[in-house]
């Protein structure tokens, strides 16, 4: 689809859920081409995500990685014993 950028300003949560559904939306200014809406991530339902973030966290179980740095820590080194900067 292909649409001026005056229009697309009317219709824009309408361009959105289209170029969410993979139809591709082309803006025009000044009789050319100018922007292509595109989603930038697939929706997932709440069963997939579950799903999703279960993988991930069976994953890095799997890798035994080491425990990294306590991230309240992490910035001692900018810091003296008297807590004071360096």
């Amino acid at each position: 689809m292909r649409i001026s950028m005056t229009e697309a300003a009317r219709q824009l949560p309408e361009l959105a859920r289209l170029a969410d559904q993979g139809e591709e939306i082309v803006l025009i200014q000044d009789g050319y081409p100018d922007v292509r809406l595109t989603p930038t991530r697939k929706a997932l339902n709440p069963e997939e995500w579950d799903k999703a973030i279960g993988e991930i966290q069976r994953q890095v179980k799997k890798k035994n990685l080491p425990l990294g740095p306590d991230a309240a820590r992490s910035q001692d080194f900018l810091y003296d014993e008297h807590g004071l900067p360096k």
